[in-house]
């Protein structure tokens, strides 16, 4: 059988270089096309489904909201596994997708189901659906050098200009924000003057929220003229909630300010983020969508950064906290210096054993042919170029090589046995 097709091989050797030279070209293009990225994405199929339900204990929420959305998860096509998870005012569900899942198609199958599963709920709980990230989407990590901000403010800036600019990056599933203080209104009630008032925790809420809303309102027409009236009541510092009506004491409003009072702090934090030991700062954690190319990726939130960076006060700039693409340059150039030295290596060993450079030559070409049609069956089983795969084409190299050579010296051999057959006896 190899005998017939090397004989076929000989006889069409145009065709041979030109399904080669074909060849070679479609790899060269996978090349390009193929994701990048440093470690090999070894996560589950999941989607994740966070609920928040804030001052609520772990059994509450997991008798409530955990055990109901679980339960009603159930049945959902290509579902390997759901497990649950209730913290303090928190709940994580993660249903586990087969591995043949599109992971598109799996997270539309969820959003159904949680449509017809939100009515089991408390009223005015809403699950949401986590990004659309794998385990190894953490690409890039960034924080604020801002000596002239405090946290609280870098954090605003970070979330409400920063996050909203890097998120418009194609192949971006979201910022995480992290550090710092988030921005508040606190009220601190004296608990005498609500029992003297008769106002509930729950009454001040209410209103609290209720006050903090415009309206719209018909349109009015006079003199030719017509007019939209709208009620302006959005907060726009502690004074409006101070001022905002809670009840009437014989006639006589009662405000947030008679009951307690209003002050700006941070939300309730859970850890700090510290950079070499030097103190706190703020920042945000770049989370790749599945499927992207890392590098492609990275390379664009960096550009994007010089653009926001144009807009940030003066004195603030962004500092690179952890980079991937500097671990993927390095699997490239090393997969790049590998094959540098194989090819070296490989003319030296058969000139020096053969004394013929045709047959080094010969050898040599068959591994960047041999790389490039790697690619082609990378892309075509969804498999990205990292440590891993680079590696194993690395290592493939000296079989390429080896049995370059083992043929060359065969060849040799079977030829300088049938000369020394042929060869007429002096």
């Amino acid at each position: 059988m190899v005998q017939k097709i090397i004989g076929l091989a000989i006889r069409n050797r145009i065709t041979v270089l030109l399904l080669t030279a074909g060849l070679f070209a479609f790899g060269i293009y996978s090349v390009r096309k193929n994701p990048i990225d440093a470690i090999p994405d070894l996560s589950e199929n999941q989607v994740i489904v966070f609920t928040e339900w804030m001052g609520r204990s772990p059994q509450v929420i997991e008798d409530q909201v955990t055990y109901p959305l679980v339960s009603n998860l159930q049945g959902i096509p290509k579902v390997k596994n759901i497990r649950g998870s209730s913290m303090f005012g928190m709940s994580f569900v993660y249903v586990i997708f087969e591995d043949d899942a599109d992971i598109y198609w799996a997270r539309t199958r969820v959003m159904e189901r949680l449509n017809f599963a939100q009515r089991l709920l408390p009223q005015g709980i809403t699950p949401t659906l986590g990004p659309d990230g794998t385990g190894v989407g953490h690409i890039f990590w960034y924080h604020l050098e801002a000596p002239k901000m405090d946290l609280g403010e870098q954090r605003a800036l970070q979330d409400w200009y920063i996050k909203f600019a890097l998120q418009t990056v194609p192949g971006v599933a979201e910022i995480a924000s992290f550090g710092g203080f988030e921005k508040q209104y606190q009220l601190v009630l004296d608990p005498v003057k609500l029992q003297y008032y008769n106002i509930s925790l729950m009454d001040v809420m209410n209103k609290v929220k209720a006050n903090n809303n415009d309206v719209g309102g018909r349109k009015f027409e006079m003199a030719d003229m017509a007019y939209i009236i709208r009620g302006l009541g959005y907060i726009k510092n502690k004074e409006d909630v101070e001022n905002i009506a809670l009840t009437n004491y014989n006639g006589i409003p009662v405000r947030v300010k008679d009951i307690g009072s209003v002050q700006m702090g941070g939300d309730l934090r859970l850890g700090i983020f510290d950079v070499d030991g030097k103190g706190e700062v703020v920042g945000g954690i770049v989370v790749m969508r599945y499927g992207e190319n890392a590098n492609t990726v990275i390379r664009a939130v960096k550009e994007k950064m010089k653009e926001v960076e144009k807009g940030l006060p003066e004195g603030v700039t962004f500092q690179t906290s952890y980079d991937r693409s500097t671990l993927i340059g390095a699997a490239i150039d090393n997969i790049t210096w590998k094959l540098i030295e194989e090819m070296i290596a490989v003319s030296l060993i058969v000139i020096l054993f053969l004394f013929h450079w045709r047959s080094a030559l010969s050898i040599i070409i068959q591994i960047p042919i041999t790389i490039a049609i790697s690619f082609i069956l990378l892309n075509a089983f969804g498999l990205s170029s990292n440590i891993m795969s680079l590696t194993g084409l690395a290592l493939s190299i000296m079989v390429i090589v080896d049995n370059g050579i083992i043929m060359a010296e065969n060849s040799y051999r079977n030829l300088a046995a049938w000369q020394d057959k042929n060869q007429p006896a002096k």
